[in-house]
C-alpha cells in the first residue's frame, strides 16, 4: 500500500493525529520538501515522533524514478509524508496513478493546505477564487500568471499567485519580487490587470501561529517587509461588502479609493483594477 500523508503548512506540529499513526505503522516512510517549503520543519524531531527513518526524496525521484517507492509498497506499507495537502501538488497524483496501475492500493491522509488557507486569511470566499498560478523565476519567464489575472479579473474573480522556489538553491522568492516580475509582465502585455494602483494581499507564512497579512496598492506592497517566506499574493476580483471589511480588519486595506476594475461595483472605498478618477 502507498499512503500520501499531508504535513500540513509549518512542518511538525501541523501533521495530523492521524497522519502520525499512519506513519508511525508504515514499513517505509519517505518525505519529499521540494513542491513547498515548511518553515518550521524539524526533520530530526519528526522522525523522533514517529519513531521511523525517513528517507528525504527530490523531484527526479519522485517524478521520473518511483520504482524503488513502487515496489516496496507492493510487499508493505510505504507512507510519503508531504507538504500541505497531498493531492494539491499534481505530481503526488501521478505517482498515485502510477500505484494504481500496478494494483497497489493508495490511501490519502488530508491536511491544511495553501488553497484554504488564503481564504481564511485574507475573509475572501473561498468560491470566488478563479484559476490559480505560480510566477516563475525570472530566468523562466511565463505569461500564464498574467494571463491567469485577467482572465480572472475578467470574470470578478480573486487570483492566488503562487511564487516560485528551488529548494536545492535554497532560492524562495518573496512578495516583492513577484509583484515586480508582474510590473514587467504589465508592461510587456498592457493589458492593465496589474497596475501599480491594484489591490493586492500578499501573505507570509500561511498556516503558522505567526502569519502576516498584508493589503494594499500592488505599488505599496513592493516595500512591505513579511519577514521569512513563503510568501504568496492574491489579487482580488469583485469583492462582497464583507470581503471588504475583511481586508480592512486582517489585512490592513487601506480605506481610499485604490482600485477598480471591470465588472466591479463594490459597495465601499476599497476596490480592484483600474483607477477610479474622482468627479471633479
Amino acid at each position: 500500500m502507498l499512503v500520501f500523508v499531508g504535513l500540513g503548512l509549518c512542518g511538525n506540529e501541523t501533521i495530523s493525529l492521524q497522519g502520525l499513526k499512519v506513519a508511525r505503522g508504515s514499513d517505509w516512510v519517505y518525505a519529499e520538501f521540494y513542491t513547498s517549503p515548511l518553515p518550521e520543519l524539524d526533520l530530526d524531531g519528526l522522525k523522533t515522533a514517529i519513531g521511523k527513518p525517513i528517507k528525504t526524496i527530490d523531484r527526479k525521484t519522485m517524478e521520473e524514478d518511483p520504482t524503488e517507492i513502487l515496489e516496496k509498497a507492493k510487499s508493505g506499507r510505504v507512507t510519503i509524508l508531504v507538504p500541505g495537502d497531498p493531492m494539491v501538488a499534481t505530481t503526488h497524483v501521478d505517482l498515485r496513478l502510477r500505484a494504481a496501475r500496478m494494483g497497489i492500493p493508495t490511501s490519502i491522509v488530508h491536511s491544511s493546505s495553501i488553497i484554504s488557507a488564503v481564504p481564511g486569511l485574507t475573509g475572501l470566499q473561498s468560491y470566488k477564487f478563479g484559476r490559480s498560478a505560480t510566477i516563475p523565476f525570472p530566468d523562466n519567464p511565463s505569461k500564464v500568471p498574467y494571463e491567469a489575472l485577467v482572465e480572472n479579473s475578467e470574470r470578478g474573480l480573486h487570483t492566488l499567485l503562487l511564487l516560485d522556489l528551488r529548494r536545492e538553491e535554497g532560492k524562495h522568492m518573496l512578495a516583492r519580487e513577484g509583484i515586480e516580475i508582474m510590473f514587467s509582465l504589465e508592461s510587456e502585455l498592457g493589458k492593465g490587470a496589474f497596475k501599480e494602483e491594484r489591490l493586492t494581499v500578499a501573505i507570509a507564512r500561511a498556516g503558522c501561529l505567526n502569519p502576516v497579512v498584508r493589503a494594499g496598492r500592488a505599488g505599496d506592497l513592493v516595500d512591505v517587509d513579511l519577514g521569512p517566506p513563503p510568501h504568496v499574493l492574491v489579487v482580488p476580483g469583485k469583492l462582497h461588502f464583507l470581503e471588504e471589511e475583511a481586508l480592512r480588519v486582517f489585512a490592513g486595506a487601506p480605506l481610499t479609493n485604490a482600485c477598480r476594475g471591470k465588472g466591479s461595483e463594490s459597495q465601499s472605498d476599497v476596490y480592484f483594477g483600474r483607477v477610479k478618477e474622482d468627479p471633479d
